[in-house]
Order: C-alpha cells, then structure tokens, then sequence
C-alpha cells in the first residue's frame, strides 16, 4: 500500500468536507442575521451547502462531488461510490447517536403526574408518526393508482412519517429498502429529501410561530441561559478524566462495543431469517438501544456489589458523542441526495412536505392546547421541532422561548422516548409489508387510520370519559345533604383544577 494513494484518504476526505461544511455554516449564521434569526440547525445548512455544491459539480463535470476520485470515485474501482459512503455514515452515524443516548444514566424520580404527562408525550410523538403515515399514503397511493407516476410505489408515502418524524437516518433505511426490495427506484434519495424538507419546515414554520405568539403577546422570550454546574459535566464517584486510559476513549469504546454486538445479533437474526436481512439491518438503531438495557443493568450490578468501584458512563460526554454522530448523520444526510434523480417526484416530494406540514402543525397544537395548557407554547414547539426534524430541532425551537428550561417541555422531549419507543415500535413493521403492492398499502392506510383513532382515545382518556364520571358524581352529591354536598363539590373542582393547570416547576438537568 502506498499512502500517496487515493483510496488512503477518501474517508478522511470525506468527513473532513464534511465538518468543513458545519464550521462554514456556523460563520454564514454568525454574519447574515437572516441565518441566524431563522434557527436552521447549522448540521442541516452545512448539508444544503454540499447539496448545491454537489449537484452544480454533476452539471458541470458530469458526476456529483462525492463521487470525484479524491472521494472515492464512482465505485468502478474502489468498491463503493463517495455518495454510497455518505449514506454509510448516515445509516451507522444513526445508531451509534441512539446508544450513546440509550447508554446515559438516569436517577431521576418522577411524580404520578409528571409520569402522565411523559405517557401522553409517548403516545402524542407516535401519533404524530400515524397522521403522517396516514397523509402520506393517501397521496401516493392516489398518485400511484391515479397518475401512474413511473417508478413510485404506493407505500412511499410512509416515508413522510420517517422523514418528518425520525429523521434523515430512518428516511434512508425504510427508503433503501423500498428501493433494494421493491423497486423504488430512488428510494434513498426520496426519503433523504423528505428529511432535508423537514428540517426546514420546522425552522421557518417555528419562526414564524414565535413571532405571532410573540407579537399577541402570548409568549415572552426567555433571555436566561441554564445554570452550568459541576454536576452537569460529572457525577459522583465517577473514573477520573485522565488516567491510564483516557475517559472520553471509554465512552466510545463502550458504544461501539454495543454497537458491534447489535452487529453480530442482526448477523446472527439474518441467517435464521434470511428474507427479512434488509429490514432487521435497518432497525440497527432499535437493537442498539434495546442492547444498552441489559448493559446499563450489568453495569449496576457490578457497582452495586462493589466489584467495580467507579462509575464508567458519563452522561454529558455520552451526550455529546450523541451530538456529533446526530450532527454527521444530518450533514452527510443532506449532502447524499441526488437532485437529478428525483426529477419526476417532485410534485409528490413537495405535496407531501405541505400535508405533513400542515396536519402535524393543526395536530400538534391542539393536544398541546388540552394535555398542556399551563406550558402549550413551550411544548408545542418542542413537539413541532421533533416531529418535522429530530428531537434537537424541538430542543433548539425549545431555546428560544425558555432558555433556562424553566417548563417540563424539555424533559418531556427527552423521556417520551421509552413510551414512544413501545406504542411506535410494532407499527414499524407495517413499513415494509406496505410495499409488498399496491393492496397491502391500502390495507396499511387503514391499519395506521385505526391505530391513530385508538391511540387518540388513550391520550385523550380523561377528557372523553372525564363527562361520565361526572354525571355519577352528580347523581351522588343529590342524595346527600346541601352542606356535604358544598363541601364535596369544592373538593372535585380544586382536584379537576390541579390536574389540568401544571406549575412552572424548575426542570432538573438532562
């Protein structure tokens, strides 16, 4: 081998571009006030320089930036093409992001009621996904049966609740799917965009949001940044920062030692199974996680019987190997769509970005109206972010109107995911046998209808029943005296008032 060689270098090239390409983005956002007043996550518009720089190069040289020879070239020689690499990094960048979250350590206690509140998070972020799901086969099935739009398929709507709902690295997988399996032709490419759509849905719809809001003088903006103390960085009896082994290098190599077992397991899964190898690969992220349950309880264990004496898992560092894998996964995300390839999708691309748009915005913000009313603006903004980009989108919108994270809003965002995770899991499955034709999408677009209307009965559980047990309470107090009867009244309207007003309680730090 000889290190002057091309192939020596691709990787390091490409993710050198790539970080180059969020610093430029984070200086355009500090000097054009238009940028910086539009919260555009700066990993998104660093993928949008790349985009327009790769799709100009296409035009001009004949083939897209990544795929020049100082990137790995076209794939004829060294096996894979520089746009294939970029949706490599996306796909692993997706599920090392979601154990290095999975992996962090909690203690925290909730009360009965903040308990309820995450539950109806959960369930709203999945029903979130099945509104979504639900617009977006309605209109490719329509555009597929109607139109006869060649190379679309009729599932690929459900690519809006992907796209929109669970971002750039979900969109590829379920997308390469349909596109390896079924014969969607520019599958990937498809459900890139609909993330990259997404991502600016929600910086400029929350934008505007805030600005209304703002001007009626129904939201103030929180200037107060969140206090920074030791116990942010570093928990009690954790291993030092500097030792023989650096404590930073531990939180990786835990990670990709999750990560390489989730490997060997889907390997594993696949053999038995060989049909599903596609699907069970593109729930890498789901097993990662899963996987960090058992390791997290072993961990504990171990503490728990004094045979390990310092703590291993940092919380903030594990965060903030999150942060970097969510950052490469949105840039090199963008960065890979093939714009010449989507030439006969755009009039559905962009009809589905304004339905997913439009019912997720009208949806959102009535379960925030009723569940929180006592922090709706915080929480819708929260819950829009995530739902039209990631859970950092909603964290970012989150900032600006309560910076010191003074609402529930942000644990909200941050713990739904468990409950989420077990409502939205078995749908996921319904993806890929929605692309089998044209029948088992339609049969999808009534089994997502059905679960929608059940899971807005659970949500919605003490408002819809909330009239019957009323009417006993009622019949009751008539039987008994006026003054126990007074006495009762009051009692049921001072509960009935605590459970729908919630106090501004200082959240605890994530």
């Amino acid at each position: 081998m000889s290190f002057s060689e091309f192939s020596v270098w691709t990787f390091i090239m490409t993710l050198a571009v790539l970080l180059f390409s969020m610093l430029f983005a984070s200086a355009l956002k500090q000097f054009i006030p238009f940028l910086r007043k539009s919260l555009i996550p700066v990993s998104v518009l660093g993928g949008i320089i790349l985009l327009i720089v790769s799709t100009i190069t296409y035009y001009l040289a004949g083939d897209y930036l990544f795929n020049m020879p100082v990137f790995g070239g076209n794939g004829e020689s060294a096996g894979y093409s520089g746009m294939e690499v970029l949706e490599m990094i996306t796909y692993h960048c997706l599920g090392i992001g979601f154990i290095a979250t999975g992996m962090r350590s909690s203690k925290k206690k909730f009360t009965k009621k903040r308990a309820g509140e995450i539950f109806d998070s959960g369930v709203t972020t999945v029903n979130g996904y099945l509104i979504q799901a639900f617009v977006g086969l309605a209109i490719t099935i329509v555009a597929v049966s109607v139109f006869k739009i060649d190379g679309l398929i009729a599932a690929s709507g459900i690519l809006l609740a992907f796209g929109f709902g669970q971002g750039t690295g979900q969109a590829l997988n379920y997308g390469k799917i349909y596109e390896n399996e079924h014969g969607f032709v520019g599958g990937g490419n498809f459900g890139l965009t609909i993330a990259a759509l997404g991502f600016l849905v929600a910086c400029i719809v929350g934008v505007i949001y805030i600005n209304i809001k703002r001007r009626k003088g129904e939201i103030k903006i929180d200037y107060s940044k969140k206090r920074s103390e030791l116990s942010d960085y570093e928990e009690e009896n954790e291993i030092p920062v500097v030792s023989s082994m650096d404590k930073f290098t531990v939180q990786i190599a835990i990670v990709l030692a999750v990560y390489a077992v989730s490997y060997g397991l889907m390997l594993g899964f696949s053999a038995i199974l060989p049909s599903l190898s596609d699907t069970l690969f593109g729930f890498n992220f789901f097993i990662g996680v899963l996987l960090t349950l058992p390791v997290k309880a072993a961990l504990n264990k171990l503490y728990e019987k004094k045979i390990v004496k310092k703590h291993i898992v940092n919380n903030f560092m594990m965060d903030r190997i999150g942060g970097f894998a969510f950052d490469l996964m949105i840039v090199a995300g963008v960065a890979a769509i093939q714009i010449p390839l989507l030439a006969s999708y755009w009039g559905v691309l962009l009809l589905l970005a304004a339905a997913g748009t439009v019912v997720t915005l009208i949806y959102v913000n009535i379960v925030c109206k009723i569940l929180f009313p006592s922090y709706r603006h915080q929480q819708f903004l929260a819950f829009f972010g995530m739902l039209t980009g990631t859970a950092s989108t909603g964290m970012i919108l989150l900032r600006e109107i309560d910076g010191s994270y003074s609402t529930p809003a942000s644990e909200n965002l941050v713990y739904q995911t468990v409950p989420a995770m077990a409502f939205g899991f078995p749908l996921m499955f319904l993806a890929p046998y929605a692309a089998e034709s044209n029948l088992a999408a339609i049969i999808t677009f009534i089994i997502v209808g059905v679960a929608f209307v059940a899971l807005n009965i659970l949500l919605f559980r003490r408002n819809i029943f909330r009239k019957k047990f009323s009417k006993v309470e009622v019949t009751a107090n008539d039987s008994m005296s006026d003054n126990l009867s007074g006495k009762d009244t009051e009692q049921q309207n001072t509960a009935s008032d605590s459970d729908i007003k919630e106090p501004k309680n200082p959240v605890g730090k994530i």
